[in-house]
């Protein structure tokens, strides 16, 4: 039997594809129902792979992955293999993340990236001020231990939080939250220590694809701030701040986000 390894490695080369292939990965403790709310229209003529990341929704998650270096990478590969062979990534805070390490594990295979409230590092350091403190993470990590379903209500009101119509947007997430199954505890746990250890800073000038990061004045998680840092690291990194959204514009001004998307797509397929 081939190693996952292998079966990425196999379809490294894209062959037999169409540009229209639109991979769509979820934020910490969501799933793919959070896509049904995309504004309409703004994918209507993509092919949508809307990839769980391990151990939330549907997707499975393997035991080993709990401990050890290379967990990012893991996670990538898993998504990598769940994907077409090449395509347009477009990812949401967590999401965004793999879809960074996607693209740099295997460049062939995402043909753009689109990162919504990602960023290459998600906490705070002496050189990367726009972060969140530490803090923050390890009062989710503890309250995960004690109540897991508790702490993650707490996290997405977190991710609303100063956002213009943040009740709706709430209100959304908590819908297509609970039309899944519970997330996989220690997947929970692991995407923590994702969002808390992992750094792209250093491959990021080496990302070879078009990239379209979007951010929200707004948000407290991944402040805009972050936008600079991008350019500066990437230069070939294109960057929009959605006025008065915080951690999920594609929810609270789905209009402005939809333009920002589109107009990039619209500049892939010149």
């Amino acid at each position: 039997m081939n190693t996952l390894a292998e079966v990425i490695g196999a379809l490294d080369t894209p062959e037999n594809t169409t540009d229209n292939d639109l991979v769509l990965l979820h934020g910490w403790g969501m799933n793919a129902a959070v896509w049904d709310a995309l504004p309409a229209g703004l994918t209507a003529d993509r092919v949508q792979h809307r990839i769980e990341l391990p151990g939330h929704g549907e997707s499975p998650f393997d035991p080993a992955w709990a401990a050890g270096y290379g967990c990012l990478w893991r996670w990538a590969d898993a998504c990598l293999a769940a994907a077409p062979p090449r395509a347009v990534w477009l990812g949401w805070s967590l999401g965004g993340l793999v879809a960074l390490a996607a693209a740099l594990r295997a460049p062939k295979r995402v043909r753009a990236l689109i990162l919504m409230t990602t960023s290459p590092r998600f906490i705070r350091a002496a050189d990367w001020t726009p972060a969140m403190p530490e803090s923050t993470l390890a009062q989710f990590h503890d309250g995960l231990l004690a109540d897991p379903a508790g702490t993650l209500s707490r996290f997405l009101v977190t991710q609303v939080r100063g956002s213009d119509h943040a009740r709706e947007v709430l209100r959304t997430l908590r819908h297509e939250l609970a039309r899944r199954r519970a997330p996989h505890p220690d997947a929970l746990a692991l995407g923590l220590d994702l969002l808390r250890d992992e750094d792209l800073r250093g491959p990021l000038p080496d990302l070879r694809c078009p990239s379209l990061w979007l951010f929200g004045s707004r948000d407290t998680l991944v402040p805009p701030g972050v936008a600079e840092r991008v350019e500066l690291l990437n230069d070939k990194a294109r960057t929009q701040v959605i006025q008065g959204a915080a951690h999920a514009p594609f929810l609270s001004h789905p209009r402005e986000t939809a333009d920002a998307i589109q107009s990039f797509l619209a500049g892939l397929d010149d």
